[in-house]
C-alpha cells in the first residue's frame, strides 16, 4: 500500500490528499443538496463553510505538531510535517466549528439550523479522510495476529512489515454510521439544534472507544489519551445541548435579531 500515487516534478498527489478531497467534495455536495430542501441560504453556507474548513485543516496540522514536536525535532522533520500527512481531527473539528459559529453570529444568521444542516456533512468527510489515513498510515492500531490485519511495506508513519489492527476502517465505518443516524434522525424533525448534538454525542463515544485500539496515542491526560479526554468534555456541551435545544435556539434568536 502506497500513500504516493503520482509525481509532477516538487508536487506529489497522495492517496490521503486524494481521500481528502473526495471527502471535501462529498461534505458540500451533500450540505448543498440538503440545503435547498430546507430552504436554508446555500451562498451563506459556502462561503462559511469554506473559511471554516480552511481554518479546521490549519488548527488540526498545528495540533498534530504541537502534539508530536517531540517526534519531529529528534527527526529534524518540520517542513515535512508541516506538508505532509498528520492531522488531528479534533483541532480541526473544534476549530472549524468556532469559525463557523463566529461567522454566523457576524452575520446575524443563527448557528443552530446550520449546525444542524453541516452535521451529517462534517460526518461524511470524516469518513473519506480515515479512509486517507488508511492509505497514509497514520492513526494505526495495535499489532494483531488475526486476519482483520493490514502489513504495510512503504508507509513513512507506520511500521512496516508488520500485521496492524485496521483502526482506520473501523473509524471510517463508525462516521459513515453516524451519517446515517443522523440523516435519519433529521428526517425525525426534531427541534432545532439536536441533530448538532447528537453528531457531538456520537462521535465523542466512538472516538473514546476507538481510542483504545490505537497504537499511535498522542498525548496523555491522566490515565487517558489527549483525545479521549477531550471526547469527555465534548459529550458534556453535547448531552447538554440536546437536553436544551429549544431554550438554546431561543436564546440564539434573540441574540442576532
Amino acid at each position: 500500500m502506497r500513500n504516493e500515487l503520482i509525481s509532477f516534478g516538487p508536487v506529489t498527489v497522495t492517496g490521503f490528499g486524494v481521500m481528502v478531497a473526495i471527502g471535501v467534495l462529498a461534505c458540500f455536495i451533500l450540505v448543498d443538496y440538503r440545503a435547498k430542501k430546507q430552504g436554508l441560504d446555500a451562498d451563506l453556507i459556502f462561503d462559511v463553510g469554506m473559511i471554516s474548513l480552511l481554518v479546521g485543516l490549519i488548527s488540526s496540522k498545528l495540533l498534530y505538531i504541537v502534539l508530536d514536536m517531540p517526534n519531529i525535532i529528534r527527526k529534524g522533520a518540520l517542513w515535512s510535517s508541516l506538508i505532509g500527512s498528520g492531522y488531528v481531527v479534533y483541532g480541526g473539528l473544534i476549530g472549524g466549528v468556532l469559525t463557523g459559529l463566529l461567522l454566523l453570529r457576524r452575520k446575524k444568521a443563527p448557528f443552530l439550523p446550520y449546525f444542524d444542516l453541516a452535521a451529517p456533512s462534517i460526518a461524511i468527510a470524516q469518513a473519506f479522510g480515515r479512509l486517507g489515513c488508511l492509505v497514509a498510515g497514520c492513526c494505526y492500531g495495535f499489532t494483531t495476529d488475526t486476519r482483520l490485519g493490514i502489513i504495510y511495506e512503504h508507509s513513512k508513519i507506520a511500521p512496516n512489515g508488520v500485521r496492524l489492527f485496521p483502526t482506520q476502517i473501523l473509524s471510517s465505518l463508525g462516521n459513515f454510521v453516524i451519517l446515517f443516524i443522523l440523516l435519519w434522525y433529521a428526517a425525525q424533525k426534531p427541534k432545532t439544534g439536536r441533530v448538532g448534538a447528537l453528531y457531538i454525542i456520537l462521535y465523542a463515544v466512538g472516538r473514546f472507544l476507538v481510542e483504545y485500539l490505537r497504537n499511535d496515542r498522542r498525548g496523555e491526560v491522566g490515565f487517558l489519551s489527549l483525545s479521549q479526554f477531550i471526547s469527555v468534555v465534548m459529550l458534556i456541551p453535547g448531552i447538554w445541548l440536546f437536553v436544551r435545544a429549544k431554550s438554546v435556539l431561543v436564546e440564539e434568536k434573540k441574540e442576532v435579531e
